[in-house]
């Protein structure tokens, strides 16, 4: 086929016929077809550990894992099947050789004195890229992880709280000294707090609980050099009033946590046991711990004690000298304090209750609740201190109980540095207390470093199953266990660039930089593969020409076909890695909403191209020659593999 081809190409003619045309093309798509059904096996297998994300990071990034891989399926139908009948209408006018073109011959010039040079210092080369690969992996080491990069949202949500036994006047007077302090910051644009829960059986915020939304002007409009984090620390230090518990997140991430974990900011720490007095001790205990952690903002441990119950406890001696029961009293005090039902109008099909309860003037104070008069049948009205205690009594604000136990919390935002080292530090500091943990009592990490430790649980359970996929893949395109390895030894050394990348733009480790490692894994895997095809197709065109045997085979030899397939159709090697390249480049500088989420994948993403692009143009080769010698050397002469691309 290659020779009726090669006298096609060096035919005068002009244009070719319709026969030679279409000879073309039919040996030109059977020599593409399998590399694209392998390199879309490839990409589609590095994708698992996407698909099998769950929770708000499978939401997040399934659809990119499902867009990408239906885009290659459709990509690889489309090039055995529209794209040759396409090329049999297109190609017009007589054929030029590769070396023809101008492009690829001015790269050819570049590249070839280049990896000549690298063939000849290979085990220089192979140092420095060890090397390299070893500074990576301190790098790596010193990265910070968190579970998503925070999305901006734009605007700012304040939540803080204050004590339990706060008053309906007195929060409504908080809440009100709060907006106006917000109000005076310049980039503040609007202002809307609440104090309590709203009329909705789903939202059991007790009155002690602000949440206040503060929108802010556009970017445009801010201060010179001030940034959110500055509006937000600015705020902060306004707002700092006693008995109140500052906090802020943001409106979406809010309710995200709320619904997921149960917890309102970044972290949480639930401590369960039996005893509500004692969760509370503890945690106190572990709130003191954790003080001046850097890292850790709105430290606050949800009050468990604090509560102002009104207790009305009936005389029973008393009661029967008066001919009451227990039941006369719980009347008078429900129809006093609580109202009681009468009777229930109906309007259309709408159904009202009547309900009728003192007046708020004998209902407003403890000593008004005493003189409330209970009727009796001998003695007429008598108060009701007369035959019930009435008392304040302290008692838990909020009872909360998780997987059938009491339950208290811990929580804190966290600012300035990254979640996973901070949430370290905290554990580290808590480890003494957490073995001696009455019996029946024992804490749980909850909030976002829950959704971390499920992510990093699924992707590390995961990626050794795709690297096993993929070697596979490899081997039975190759058939050889020796070729696979050297393409899969790529890997590493692409993620090099990714690793530089991330450190130097000071991006932590999370699910998104982690979903840009694995688009970089397949893409380093499938331009691996074909430069490892094309060094085996010149190894075939050596062997036929010298014949298979060390005597023959020189180490020069040996070098100039590994030149020859090496340099061979480097244009479209360039043209692949130069179109991802262009496509992700653009994201660096965008600033738009969700701009903070896509940078975690590009970076690594484009890192990792540009070092495996050298790695594959100028190690592969390296690794191969290595290989081949070695062969020569141990068996007399070099495997040949029947690989195609």
């Amino acid at each position: 086929m290659k020779e009726k081809l090669s006298k096609i190409f060096k035919k005068e003619q002009d244009p070719l016929s319709s026969d030679e045309k279409l000879k073309i093309i039919e040996a030109s798509s059977k020599l593409v077809g399998p590399g694209v059904f392998y390199s879309t096996i490839i990409v589609i297998a590095s994708f698992l550990p996407v698909f099998l994300l769950t929770g708000m990071e499978g939401k997040l990034f399934s659809p990119l894992a499902y867009t990408k891989s239906f885009i290659l399926i459709v990509d690889a139908f489309l090039a055995i099947t529209l794209t040759p009948v396409l090329i049999s209408f297109l190609l017009k006018g007589k054929l030029r050789p590769e070396e023809k073109n101008p492009i690829n011959s001015k790269l050819e010039t570049i590249y070839t004195p280049i990896l000549t040079f690298c063939l000849k210092w290979r085990k220089t080369v192979l140092g420095i890229n060890i090397v390299a690969l070893l500074i990576g992996m301190l790098m790596f080491t010193r990265l910070g992880s968190e579970f998503m990069p925070p999305l901006d949202e734009g605007s700012i949500l304040f939540m803080p709280v204050t004590l339990p036994d706060v008053s309906n006047s007195e929060v409504k007077r908080i809440l009100q000294v709060q907006d106006k302090l917000i109000k005076s910051v310049p980039e503040v644009d609007h202002v809307l707090g609440k104090a309590g829960r709203a009329n909705t059986a789903t939202d059991n915020s007790p009155i002690s609980m602000i949440e206040t939304i503060i929108l802010l002007k556009p970017e445009a409009e801010w201060r010179e050099d001030k940034t959110k984090n500055d509006i937000i620390t600015e705020i902060n230090n306004k707002l700092q009033i006693p008995g109140v518990t500052n906090g802020f997140t943001q409106p979406i991430i809010n309710r995200i946590n709320m619904l997921s974990t149960g917890i309102r900011t970044d972290v949480g720490i639930k401590i369960y046991g039996a005893s509500l007095d004692t969760i509370d001790v503890l945690s106190q205990k572990i709130k003191k711990t954790l003080e001046g952690t850097s890292g850790i903002k709105d430290l606050y441990a949800e009050p468990i004690t604090g509560g102002k119950y009104i207790d009305i406890e009936a005389k029973r001696d008393v009661i029967g000298r008066y001919g009451l029961s227990i039941d006369d009293i719980n009347n008078v005090v429900e129809a006093a304090i609580g109202g009681m039902k009468l009777t229930t109008t109906i309007e259309g099909r709408q159904r009202f209750s009547v309900n009728a309860r003192y007046a708020q003037e004998y209902r407003n104070s403890l000593d008004a609740l005493k003189k409330l008069q209970v009727q009796t049948m001998q003695y007429g009205p008598i108060p009701l201190e007369t035959v019930a205690d009435v008392k304040i009594s302290d008692g838990p604000p909020m009872i909360n109980s998780e997987n059938a136990m009491l339950r208290g919390s811990v929580l804190f935002n966290v600012r300035e540095r990254d979640l996973g080292s901070t949430v370290k530090e905290a554990q580290k500091k808590l480890n003494a207390m957490m073995t001696k943990m009455p019996k029946g009592y024992y804490v749980e990490w909850s909030g976002q470093w829950e959704n971390q430790i499920r992510a990093n649980k699924t992707l590390s359970l995961i990626l050794p199953i795709v690297v096993v996929i993929i070697f596979l893949i490899l081997f039975f395109t190759y058939h050889s266990m020796k070729e696979a390895l050297i393409t899969m030894i790529t890997v590493p050394f692409a993620l090099i660039g990714g690793i530089f990348m991330v450190y130097f733009y000071g991006i932590n480790l999370s699910v998104a930089v982690a979903v840009g490692f694995i688009a970089l894994f397949g893409m380093a895997i499938e331009t691996a593969m074909l430069m490892t095809i094309y060094l085996n197709e010149s190894m075939s065109k050596m062997v036929a020409k010298f014949g298979n045997n060390k005597e023959v085979i020189t180490e020069a030899i040996l070098r100039q076909y590994i030149i020859d397939g090496s340099a061979k159709r480097l244009r479209p090697k360039l043209m692949t890695v130069s179109v991802s390249l262009f496509g992700l480049i653009p994201i660096l500088w965008a600033t738009g909403t969700g701009a903070d989420v896509m940078l975690p994948i590009t970076v690594p993403l484009i890192g990792g191209t540009i070092t495996s692009t050298i790695y594959v143009l100028l190690v592969t080769p390296v690794v191969f020659e290595i290989v081949k010698l070695r062969e020569l050397k141990t068996n007399g002469k070099i495997e040949i593999l029947d690989a195609k691309e």
